[in-house]
């Protein structure tokens, strides 16, 4: 696996869900009520500082500005906020259509986070390179001072740190996956709009959701309506094994695109 690689992910846009709207408009506020308390504490040291006669650097007071970054950002998720249809899903297929959303942008930044540990471990493995060419006591002793440099050296911490990565990118694709392929399996949305109008309740009201690879099963629960029930055996045709995961990974590596499933 290769740090290049892992970067295709980032090749295609999701929007965020209706959460993750708000969320981002949370974090701009914030950012921007950060530079207001700098601010305020700012503004009274240099008032202070005016009226004994410190003088205080130009532009001092910079760091309170609110940045032009700062406004698009709030512009930007407010926007996406009041656009944004909050109304639940009404359909299965929306359902699953809003849960793949979600399980994108995860994975998008769980591959963000995969990337950098793999980055620090790539790192660590390029002395293979320096000690394979080391056969004079010179050479040998700068490849010791490189083993002696943190950036060089693979520790537990390091280790840990991609495979967690890793497991979280395996969970998120899988899921992502199985929400895509469930929004287009007729069979399935069907089956699920035909119980939530038997029970009389939205399909978008349900309070869990759960799909299990292992026995390609669905679990949705509709606390408040009391009603729970699984799906299974509906994805067979979209399974893929671990080599035709890896195949459409060098399909991908090659030609920068997926393959069709006729590839």
């Amino acid at each position: 696996m290769s740090a290049s690689g892992l970067a295709y992910a980032d090749n295609t846009s999701y929007e965020l869900t209706g959460p993750e709207k708000i969320q981002a408009l949370i974090d701009a506020l914030n950012d921007i009520q950060a530079s207001l308390n700098y601010g305020q504490v700012a503004v009274v040291g240099a008032v202070g500082y005016a009226g004994i006669g410190g003088v205080i650097p130009d532009s001092a007071l910079n760091g309170a500005a609110i940045t032009p970054e700062q406004f698009a950002a709030y512009v930007d998720s407010r926007d996406a906020v009041l656009q944004h249809d909050y109304a639940i899903a009404s359909t299965a297929e929306q359902l699953f259509m809003q849960e793949h959303a979600a399980s994108m942008n995860n994975l998008i930044s769980a591959v963000d986070d995969l990337s950098m540990a793999t980055n620090v471990i790539m790192m660590a493995t390029s002395v293979a390179e320096e000690a394979s060419v080391a056969d004079t006591k010179p050479e040998q002793v700068a490849l010791q001072g490189m083993l002696g440099q943190e950036e060089y050296t693979i520790t537990a911490a390091k280790v840990d740190a991609y495979n967690e990565s890793l497991m979280v990118v395996d969970n998120y694709a899988q899921q992502a996956g199985a929400f895509m392929a469930a929004a287009n399996n007729d069979d399935l949305t069907a089956s699920i709009d035909a119980y939530a109008y038997q029970g009389q309740f939205m399909v978008g009201s349900y309070t869990a959701i759960s799909y299990t690879q292992s026995i390609d099963e669905f679990v949705i629960t509709w606390d408040d309506a009391g009603f729970g029930t699984g799906w299974q055996g509906y994805l067979t045709q979209d399974l893929k094994s671990v080599q035709e995961m890896y195949d459409a990974g060098e399909y991908i590596t090659q030609y920068g695109g997926y393959p069709t499933d006729g590839e």
